[in-house]
């Protein structure tokens, strides 16, 4: 098993790796996602995997806590699209430093309910999962970082 550390800032900005960010969204909503079209999306549980291995890193995460927060209008990924317009609320970070696991964590979750979310870039279905319990599914995300053999980390790091 894996050792799990909960922490709010270790791991540098630069170093990056994999992270899923759970979210949770109140009500039902419709939005618009990009060039993905428009979708609903039901109240409850998501998680959205995606890759901080870039230049910049875990940066990433404070920029999408940022939209999250309404202090960041540009929407350049699809979860941008979630968080920025929508009452979703990032619960916590899920996050393996040094480790590209982004696709194979993404497949080992849930389905969500938009083909292609976050994956315009691979092969893979979609990086966002859905379900009706956050707690149920931050289970699942753990399991499928310790599948990876992944060292994760899960609280909120970076703000």
């Amino acid at each position: 098993m894996n050792d799990r550390s909960t922490t709010g800032e270790s791991g540098s900005v630069a170093e990056g790796g994999t992270y899923t960010l759970l979210v949770e969204l109140p009500a039902t909503t419709t939005l618009s996602v990009g060039a993905l079209g428009e979708h609903r999306f039901s109240a409850g549980a998501y998680a959205y995997t995606g890759s901080a291995l870039g230049s910049g890193g875990f940066s990433r995460v404070r920029r999408h806590r940022r939209t999250a927060r309404g202090d960041h209008e540009v929407r350049h990924w699809h979860v941008d699209y979630l968080l920025g317009e929508t009452d979703a609320r990032i619960d916590r970070v899920v996050y393996a430093p040094g480790v590209d696991a982004e696709c194979a964590v993404a497949g080992r979750l849930p389905a969500g309910p938009v083909d292609g979310f976050g994956a315009s870039d691979c092969g893979c279905p979609s990086h966002l999962s859905a379900t009706a319990s956050l707690d149920a599914l931050g289970e699942r995300v753990a399991r499928a970082y310790d599948a990876e053999g992944a060292t994760v980390r899960t609280g909120a790091p970076l703000r």
